[in-house]
């Protein structure tokens, strides 16, 4: 009879313990869900989702020989929605890190990350916010190497496509040594015929963001 009386309140013990992890299963989901509909964005543009080309030209040698490359990473850390493209590049805010680097050659992307960025001051990621002025033009206060100044840029929307352009001069944000740490590392390589080992200080940026 004992055993008889172990036995079921044994069964309805398990039973309790079953209902109750289904109930907790059921209420973990539920929050889950709940927060993946709270992520989700209703705006029609999201610049989380747009595909982004930051593609970026440097300059060597007396003759300016372009030297091509591309940020394979951004994240926005405010704004980039919309109910339009115009809307949603308005006002964003974002973060590149430099470890996002890519110039199809491992060794330029070390020396760039190295004696380029790693000699600024706090710049492991270059941040900014965009404004767009009219229809054409807009300005970027971009921070690196611990310098916040305006960027100016021009701009088009075609379709779903933003595309922005500008020439970004590094000594505005006090990154003259760079350039030349930079230079040293890259001493024979960026020597021309006339001899003379030069890197440039501008740098064109050509940045697509397609929705």
């Amino acid at each position: 009879m004992k055993k008889i009386l172990s036995t079921i309140c044994l069964c309805i013990l398990t039973l309790q313990m079953t209902s109750c992890k289904t109930e907790a299963k059921k209420e973990d989901q539920k929050e889950t869900k709940t927060v993946k509909e709270e992520e989700k964005s209703s705006a029609a543009f999201s610049l989380k989702t747009a595909k982004n080309d930051i593609n970026f030209t440097a300059y060597k040698t007396t003759e300016k020989v372009p030297v091509k490359g591309v940020f394979t990473k951004i994240e926005v850390l405010k704004g980039g929605e919309g109910n339009s493209v115009k809307e949603a590049m308005n006002g964003v805010e974002f973060k590149i890190p430099v470890s996002g680097i890519e110039t199809k050659d491992n060794s330029r992307n070390y020396k760039i990350q190295k004696f380029f960025f790693g000699v600024m001051e706090n710049t492991i990621n270059l941040t900014g916010k965009l404004s767009l002025n009219d229809d054409t033009k807009g300005s970027a206060e971009f921070t690196m190497n611990g310098v916040t100044e305006k960027l100016p840029f021009e701009y088009t929307i075609e379709g779903n496509v933003f595309t922005m352009k500008t020439v970004m001069d590094i000594e505005k944000w006090n990154a003259r040594n760079a350039v030349e740490s930079l230079n040293v590392a890259c001493k024979e390589l960026h020597k021309g015929a006339d001899g003379v080992s030069k890197t440039w200080s501008e740098v064109t940026i050509n940045v697509v963001s397609t929705f």
